[in-house]
């Protein structure tokens, strides 16, 4: 679904809340914890304009949680426990971001204080440090607070200051919604009041659940990221060739694939989410094998002209739509998500017939899972070169092509954001 309604309400109750407080505490405690407690039955429960705001609080102190971070720690001599510093940035969102009006939001989240064990002992402390925040400006939207320090520490060395800086600067704006067309569709830009991208795809400008915008129920389209549509681009699969999606959901790459009419097999070891990419391909009425397994160990002997890795990674590049990516991430995760890529690259190149071409992506920012790999994989294996990608080919930004004809997607790279990716066309002798 789009992030908020078409107007977010100033002011919601206490379960609303509660509510955001649970999402936030969720995203910062382990990863995927924000997408599993948007799917949480306590937030389906709410009313609709209850749920929204939930939704629009936690991501919004997300987006923001550095600077927020930033000023609370200076109005804070001792720091509470971590359920009332959850309670003060949720507060701090509200006035600072979603712009509530401050008597409203201050009183409501002393409430929410209150309602917390042991809460009540710090209602005062809530009070004034909120308080604080209605009488002095505040500046959210600083690069150099927005992204985790040890990060921006990475992106200044992987691509300069002035691009680490704008990259950063991406992480407060909600994001819009992108949608893939099935096929060539005259009339979707104008029901969906969207934006035509560079490539085909669509900027949407509706709100709310996606589910009822025009053409979803009838499989006109899926919801695909502008950046995330290119690999499958990229690999140019044609009219009954065969090709694999390996690490295959959410399915947006195998859909694609399909939609040109490959013989498509998508692979994922998660049945869970395979599901969803067979509910997408009912949807869509388009058709695909699944198979659930890792992709590295698939006991299958067969090859195929065209093969899509979207490898997993830290996904340092999707904190558009999963901020919390950005405050659950770690460093030491980074070379052991770089072995796991290795170990699929290599997986998905022995199932590349001869003559056919592979496309290695990762939605990462971060070099050792892009670029080091690639160039790691190209010493280690015999009879496969790099297939250039061409300026703007796929839809990708022009900004975006390196010299060596792979592509380094960053977030700013595209008017109103796009997720970060690095993508690279090989081709076997």
């Amino acid at each position: 679904m789009s992030e908020t309604p078409d107007s977010l309400p100033d002011i919601r109750g206490l379960p609303a809340r509660a509510a955001a407080l649970d999402l936030l505490a969720a995203a910062l405690s382990r990863r995927a914890g924000l997408d599993e407690g948007l799917n949480h039955p306590a937030l389906a429960a709410l009313a609709p304009r209850d749920r929204a705001f939930a939704r629009a609080l936690a991501m919004a102190t997300l987006r923001r949680l550095g600077p927020i971070d930033t000023v609370l720690q200076s109005r804070l001599k001792k720091p509470p426990p971590e359920r009332i510093v959850n309670v003060l940035r949720l507060g701090a969102a509200q006035i600072l971001a979603l712009k509530v009006p401050p008597h409203a939001a201050v009183g409501a989240t002393v409430d929410l204080a209150a309602a917390q064990k042991g809460g009540t002992a710090f209602k005062g402390l809530v009070n004034a440090v909120l308080r604080g925040l209605t009488r002095e400006p505040v500046e959210l939207d600083d690069p150099d607070l927005l992204a985790p320090q040890w990060l921006l520490a990475r992106w200044r060395a992987a691509y300069g200051e002035a691009e680490a800086r704008a990259v950063a600067a991406v992480i407060a704006a909600e994001p819009a919604t992108d949608i893939t067309p099935k096929a060539a569709d005259p009339d979707l830009a104008a029901l969906l009041e969207a934006e035509v991208l560079p490539g085909g795809g669509l900027r949407a400008g509706l709100k709310g659940e996606v589910s009822g915008w025009p053409g979803f129920a009838d499989g006109r389209w899926w919801v695909q990221d502008a950046s995330a549509a290119i690999p499958a681009r990229l690999l140019g699969v044609r009219p009954g060739e065969t090709a694999l999606d390996l690490c295959a959901a959410p399915g947006g790459k195998t859909l694609q694939m399909a939609a040109a009419g490959a013989n498509v097999t998508a692979v994922d070891r998660s049945a869970a989410r395979l599901k969803r990419v067979g509910e997408n391909l009912a949807r869509t009425g388009l058709a695909a094998e699944t198979v659930v397994a890792d992709a590295a160990e698939w006991r299958d002997g067969r090859t195929f002209d065209a093969v899509l890795l979207d490898a997993p990674c830290s996904a340092t590049g999707t904190f558009r739509r999963h901020p919390d990516v950005l405050w659950v991430a770690s460093p030491a995760e980074i070379p052991k998500l770089a072995a796991v890529q290795a170990r699929l690259l290599d997986g998905a190149a022995r199932r590349v017939r001869p003559g056919g071409r592979l496309v290695y992506c990762v939605c990462s920012l971060e070099p050792e899972e892009g670029e080091a790999q690639v160039a790691a994989f190209l010493a280690r294996t015999p009879g496969f070169d790099l297939d250039p990608v061409s300026p703007g080919e796929g839809g990708a930004p022009e900004a975006s092509l390196r010299p060596d004809g792979t592509l380094r997607i960053l977030p700013h790279h595209l008017p109103g954001g796009t997720d970060g990716f690095y993508v690279a066309r090989l081709r076997r002798a």
